[in-house]
């Protein structure tokens, strides 16, 4: 029987590696070019709500009830024009995204806000109402200079979202490789 560090043990850790600095330099990529990325990423959004739609649709029927049968197509046929929305349209559809991301955010600082105050005699609460408010200063910022925003927004932060995962996917890689070294 082969022992499984040889099996998949360096050749996996290659590879990681490999995944890890396309990750990073696809991040830099992303940052350096954020239009072209929140595009890239308006793209990949409206393919998966055609995906989602067309599920909706195919799987409507299985519902029961009229009323959730009807439910169902209308919300797959949503799904689906707002999926051609955004690859019809990439750049109004970026900057619909970005006011998505501002509202996702703003929602997410409220609430970290009022779960702090909630959580306050246990540890950390500080950290989280800290979160909170940079939540809401970022949610506030991209709300302000919106549409404006759309160019930069979705593109740098999924830029560094990439970035610093493949920072810490290369950062175990390297550990997993000393390891089985």
């Amino acid at each position: 029987m082969a022992d499984s560090v040889t099996v998949g043990g360096p050749r996996a850790t290659a590879w990681s590696i490999a995944l890890s600095v396309l990750m990073i330099v696809a991040g830099l990529l992303a940052i350096g070019l954020p239009v072209v990325a929140g595009i890239a990423v308006t793209a990949v959004v409206g393919w998966l709500l055609i995906v989602s739609g067309a599920l909706h649709l195919a799987y409507a029927w299985r519902a029961g009830r009229a009323g959730a049968v009807v439910w169902e197509i209308l919300l797959g046929l949503a799904y689906g024009a707002i999926g051609f929305y955004l690859l019809a349209r990439p750049v109004a559809g970026l900057a619909s995204l970005t006011f998505a991301v501002a509202i996702y955010l703003f929602a997410e600082g409220v609430l970290e806000f009022i779960l702090s105050f909630q959580l306050r005699p246990a540890p950390g609460t500080g950290w989280l109402l800290a979160d909170g408010i940079i939540t809401l200063v970022l949610a506030v910022m991209i709300w302000s200079t919106w549409p404006s925003s759309a160019a930069w927004v979705i593109g740098t932060l999924v830029g560094i979202s990439m970035f610093f995962s493949g920072i810490t996917r290369l950062m175990l890689s390297l550990a997993v490789r000393r390891i089985v070294a």
